[in-house]
């Protein structure tokens, strides 16, 4: 009898330590993921803040000529940040409906057989490296936008053809290459759904169409808008596919003009810039972080409030 209460009270001990050590094991992950955080918000301030001082904030955020290598060299980056606001978000529009209504189609309402073909799809989709969307986009949308193109501005005498490499192209591939996150994120919100909530639906009389989407999308709506905010990172962050198709110009953001996004702003002259010029590239970065930033603080703020009025 001794010997079993000596047992039981080691287990206890033994299980007390292991508890403590995973905590603290815990504690320190979670130190270092808020100090790379931090670590990055602090060097993109420290580098990022000198072009400011410099060149000035209203130069570089409210005009529109972006010349840095002229003998007057201007920096203006409005028609930039126009670009990747007016990109992300029409690629968001585009992307987030045709993802979840996948999402649903894998999680209700498709076959195993067909489900068992479409995952692995959309799983691929995944893999594969941003350049090869691009070079798809270079080779295959880019062509077809120019022949709309030509269809479109046959008798324009003003009209800067571009080739297709323009604000659709960059759009549309943004637009699939967001596509796996919200599938594959939504889909694992909607199997998480209790039972109970779609039995009691379709118990008082709703559709299967109406349980989806009065009960399901409503009841996985947080996983659904974390899928969101990650699209969202990945659109407006995405460099290497968009400078392939975009044209990497600067022009106000129209749908025919060749465009620049701000990553591809980074990217395009980082190699050869020095100076002012170097410093307002990371400027752009600092702007960059700072919607990504901006983006998650408000997705995450209107997802407590819904969760706080749905409680």
């Amino acid at each position: 009898m001794k010997g079993n209460k000596v047992s039981i009270i080691g287990s206890r001990g033994t299980k007390r330590r292991s508890e403590m050590i995973a905590g603290k094991i815990f504690v320190i992950c979670a130190f270092f993921a808020v100090l790379s955080v931090a670590s990055i918000t602090i060097y993109m301030i420290i580098n990022g803040t000198p072009a400011l001082m410099k060149v000035g904030i209203i130069d570089i955020l409210f005009d529109s000529d972006w010349s840095p290598a002229s003998a007057n060299p201007s920096y203006g980056i409005l028609y930039v940040i126009f670009t990747s606001i007016l990109g992300t978000t029409f690629a968001i529009l585009i992307g987030v409906p045709i993802g979840v209504l996948t999402a649903v189609f894998l999680a209700e309402v498709s076959s195993k057989r067909l489900a068992a073909v479409v995952k692995p799809a959309v799983e691929l989709l995944a893999g594969i490296p941003s350049v090869i969307y691009g070079l798809l986009g270079l080779m295959i949308l880019n062509p077809l936008m120019y022949q709309l193109e030509l269809a479109i501005f046959k008798n324009s005498k003003t009209h800067q053809f571009t080739g297709g490499a323009n604000l659709i192209s960059a759009v549309l591939v943004l637009a699939v290459m967001i596509l796996p996150t919200v599938i594959n994120i939504s889909e694992s919100s909607l199997r998480a759904v209790p039972e109970h909530l779609k039995s009691a639906s379709l118990g008082v009389g709703a559709s299967k169409i109406q349980t989806i989407f009065k009960v399901q999308i409503p009841a996985a709506k947080s996983g659904i808008i974390t899928a969101v905010v990650l699209g969202v990172g990945r659109a407006i962050g995405e460099a290497m596919a968009i400078s392939l198709v975009a044209g990497s110009s600067v022009n106000f953001p129209l749908p025919f003009n060749s465009v620049r996004f701000l990553t591809t702003a980074i990217v395009s002259e980082m190699g050869y810039a020095a100076d002012t010029h170097r410093e307002v590239l990371f400027t752009i970065g600092l702007v960059l972080f700072l919607f990504i930033m901006m983006i998650n603080i408000i997705l995450t703020k209107v997802l407590r409030k819904r969760d706080e009025s749905d409680g």
